[in-house]
């Protein structure tokens, strides 16, 4: 598994200067109660000289979002100063309420971060990470903020830096999907039209998509010919996520849901729907 390579991989990470982690992740790697404490050995951080990290980027500053099945690549930026120039530096995401009992782990296949230079004292070393939901993500618990980027650098002197607890500037959300159908089609002018949907999102445990229930979720219209969507009315998903609403037919035109998304879940629009009245 691939969380057992991440595991293998921290002591070579900690060693950064000697940059030992291809070996270390070529390693089995221990079972659960190892990672545990694996995870608890990256707290011990800290400054050997006068290196230091002064950014860090995940994905760019944008969410990460994972479904079911879909493995997504994102990087991982550390930016430092050492006033003899940096050689090398290496990150990892972990979610959890601290370091010593973290609970997920989303790290690089290649530990060793490319480096490029800004200026004589300042490098960007950058890794790139493959989440795979069926096997990174443990929980739908750990959908949202409150990812912990730990990042280790070190100088062309030998001078390190590292931490565990650079907040992530970047969440990881549950993709959400959502679909709209209108009927019947074709409809008469004044008749009542029948619109439903449903929003869904993924599960990390169960590689699923399952309804997201009570949540707001926009119907909107664009008359045959307009340029931008009106919204209609505010409809509430029910307990398996189901939509359902009516609207009297007036003219020929699209209609559509729109969710705004949530702290662990993005923002989805769903295929319009056209409704050709008589």
């Amino acid at each position: 598994m691939r969380i057992r390579a991440t595991v293998a991989a921290l002591s070579g990470t900690l060693a950064l200067s000697a940059l030992a982690v291809p070996a270390a992740q070529a390693a089995d790697g221990p079972d659960a109660p190892k990672f545990a404490a694996s995870v608890a050995k990256v707290a011990s951080v800290g400054t050997d000289g006068d290196t230091k990290i002064t950014k860090v980027t995940v994905n760019g500053g944008k969410d990460v979002t994972i479904g079911t099945t879909e493995k997504k690549k994102f990087t991982v930026a550390v930016t430092a100063t050492d006033p003899e120039g940096i050689a090398a530096g290496s990150a990892f995401l972990w979610h959890g309420p601290d370091s010593q009992s973290a609970d997920a782990v989303l790290s690089p296949d290649d530990f060793e971060g490319k480096c490029t230079v800004v200026n004589a004292t300042t490098s960007t070393c950058t890794v790139t990470v493959v989440a795979d939901p069926k096997v990174d993500i443990f929980s739908n618990t750990a959908a949202g903020g409150g990812w912990k980027v730990y990042a280790s650098v070190v100088a062309n002197d030998g001078d390190s830096v590292e931490g565990d607890s650079y907040k992530s500037d970047a969440s990881v959300l549950r993709a959400a999907k959502l679909t709209t159908n209108a009927s019947p089609e074709p409809i008469k002018k004044g008749k009542t039209l029948t619109v439903t949907g449903a929003l869904t999102r993924a599960n990390w445990e169960t590689y699923k998509y399952a309804g997201y229930t009570k949540q707001d979720v926009k119907l909107q219209y664009k008359k045959k010919g307009a340029t931008s969507y009106t919204t209609l009315k505010t409809v509430k998903s029910d307990t398996k996520g189901n939509l359902k609403t009516t609207v009297t037919a007036s003219a020929d035109g699209y209609y559509r849901y729109v969710f705004a998304g949530t702290s662990t879940t993005p923002s989805v629009t769903s295929a319009s729907d056209f409704v050709d009245v008589q």
